[in-house]
């Protein structure tokens, strides 16, 4: 987010203080979402807010599905409602480990 290249001629950094996963990370490693962030900036650079929307909304949605994981979520309740009902029409039965027993070991 070049300011008529102010930042550089500065030395000061202010993309840092406004994307949420460029900010100082513990252990200095780079946050999880980071490379979704990225791309999704970079993508808009320069576009102009009405254009970027429309033309970077992939690696938007990558970013949000990244930061909020909610299509895994999503996955995740298809699948155990898909379980529950094979075990309610006897077709799956839940292995000893996931019924509270012990396992046999040697």
């Amino acid at each position: 987010m070049p300011f008529w290249e102010l930042q550089r001629q500065l030395g000061i950094d202010v993309d840092r203080w406004l994307l949420r996963q460029s900010t100082a990370q513990p252990y200095g490693k780079a946050a999880a979402c980071h490379a979704f962030e990225r791309e999704w900036v970079e993508c808009g650079h320069g576009l102009g807010q009405t254009r970027a929307r429309r033309e970077c909304q992939p690696e938007y949605e990558d970013f949000m599905e990244c930061m909020h994981r909610t299509k895994l979520a999503a996955r995740l309740k298809t699948i155990l409602e898909q379980r529950d009902k094979m075990i309610k029409e006897g077709k799956y039965t839940l292995p000893d480990y996931h019924k509270g027993k012990e396992d046999n070991r040697p």
